[in-house]
């Protein structure tokens, strides 16, 4: 993990040689007013060397403020806005193509997926595209085979498969890692091949990336994330009547038309009388539709600890992703997003919301329906907050965590975050770097922690094997 000042000695490396001529005209203007002083040629060189002199250090420190993710005292969120719940999630993302007027909304189910191409310039710079948020050189597009289900068909002899390529919008990957797809489909001639096109915003609402909940004509609440058989009846009353807006996570009916309010509140009694289970996590066969390994973004590992950090009293904590905002800048390996999170200090303060840009990498939002959870690395002063990607994506399992026992045995830790978690802050707290996503005990600078790892791997219950 890069240090702030080692970003900002850097970006003002690169400032200085980009504007080395400011210095050289500010010398030229200076001994130039010494032998002529007056408002002529001389004040206006030193004026211009000025100016491009004073950009170096105010260059280098926007660059650093914007390549660094890191959270301080100012970031924090004001009072005011919605109202965030510990669970909310709100996800913004850009429009799809709406089809025509005849197009019919319809539940998919991912088989396959595979990334086809991805392919921007390889400069890791900032790039925007003005009123464009899902440009090609950003969107990676990606192979599919859906099964298409055809819902006003009880019987199932309307489904139908289909495989082709569409790209996908970053901050909506996750509904394809999760295996269910709002799609629209275009009428066609009997035999004729019907046109597909996903609709990638109700697909993360449908995957339950995005947290959904609806307040009755009453007043009460109703949970509905992954509960996707009302949600897609939902979807298709909202693009029956044009659309219905979302404040925060939440349809609020007495918000709505009495025409629409009706309809929803129709479903709502409907499926009050019978209870509809959740969807899980993932469909099954999540592993021929991951993509995280197929995109870029940092490689999930244990995490660099600065020894002056770690003796100074520097910890890790964990905050949550409340809100991500789609935006028209992107870097190589993920866009720049609005994001808002809930920070939970380590020292069992309340927590606070922070509202940061924030480039989110891609193989990170591959996995946004199972975790919103982020690793923060806390200053030692408790000031300012690092987001830790390569921790981040090991907690999340983009990267698989290993730990080598001793004796050669591998211990099982995948797929359990908080054991991950315990190892992380053991390796922080005793000053032990591990840059990869493999804890190997056998190694001779580890072994100090093998008695205290085995320990931990064995007093953690597995959440698959509990009741």
């Amino acid at each position: 993990m890069r240090s702030r000042a080692g970003v900002f000695i850097g970006n003002l490396l690169f400032a200085a040689l980009c504007c080395c001529t400011g210095p050289f005209f500010l010398a030229i203007g200076c001994s130039a007013w010494d032998e002529d002083p007056g408002w002529g040629w001389p004040a206006a060189v030193a004026a211009a060397g000025a100016a491009m002199t004073l950009t170096i250090p105010v260059s280098a420190i926007i660059s650093t403020r914007r390549e660094f993710p890191g959270i301080t005292r100012r970031d924090r969120l004001k009072g005011g806005g919605f109202p965030y719940r510990d669970d909310t999630f709100v996800l913004l993302a850009p429009r799809s193509q709406q089809g025509s007027a005849q197009a019919r909304l319809m539940r998919a189910d991912v088989l396959e997926a595979a990334l086809v191409r991805y392919n921007p310039d390889g400069e890791s710079t900032f790039t925007t595209h003005v009123g464009n948020y899902t440009p090609d050189e950003f969107t990676p597009l990606i192979g599919l085979r859906l099964r298409v289900h055809d819902t006003e068909d009880t019987d199932g002899t309307g489904d139908f498969e289909v495989a082709g390529e569409w790209r996908a919008p970053s901050v909506c990957l996750s509904a394809i890692t999760a295996g269910r797809l709002v799609v629209l489909v275009e009428p066609a001639a009997p035999g004729a091949r019907r046109a597909v096109t996903p609709d990638w915003p109700r697909s993360a609402l449908l995957a339950g990336t995005r947290t959904s909940r609806l307040i009755d004509l009453e007043g009460r609440s109703a949970e509905l994330t992954r509960s996707s058989d009302r949600q897609f009846q939902q979807m298709r009353i909202s693009r029956e009547v044009g659309g219905v807006v979302m404040t925060g996570d939440t349809i609020d009916l007495r918000q709505l038309d009495p025409y629409t309010a009706a309809r929803y509140a129709a479903l709502a009694d409907r499926y009050r009388a019978c209870p509809e289970e959740q969807a899980p996590l993932s469909e099954p066969g999540e592993e021929a539709r991951r993509l995280a390994d197929q995109l870029p973004g940092e490689k999930g590992e244990f995490g660099w600890v600065g020894r002056r950090w770690s003796r100074r009293g520097g910890v890790l904590v964990r905050a949550r992703f409340l809100e991500m905002r789609g935006r028209a800048t992107f870097q190589d390996h993920g866009p720049v997003l609005d994001t808002v999170l809930r920070i939970r200090p380590a020292d069992g303060t309340p927590p606070f919301d922070a509202a940061r840009r924030l480039t989110v990498p891609m193989n990170y939002l591959t996995v946004l329906h199972r975790t919103k959870e982020v690793v923060l690395a806390v200053s030692p002063n408790g000031r300012s907050y690092v987001v830790d990607w390569a921790r981040t994506n090991l907690l999340a399992g983009v990267t698989a965590a290993r730990v080598i026992a001793p004796d050669g045995r591998e211990l099982p830790v995948a797929g359990r975050p908080e054991l991950i978690w315990a190892l992380m802050n053991l390796l922080a707290s005793q000053g032990l770097s591990v840059t990869t996503p493999v804890l190997d005990l056998r190694k001779r600078r580890l072994s100090r922690v093998a008695d205290m790892v085995t320990r931990a791997v064995r007093d953690h219950a597995d959440p698959r094997t509990c009741a």
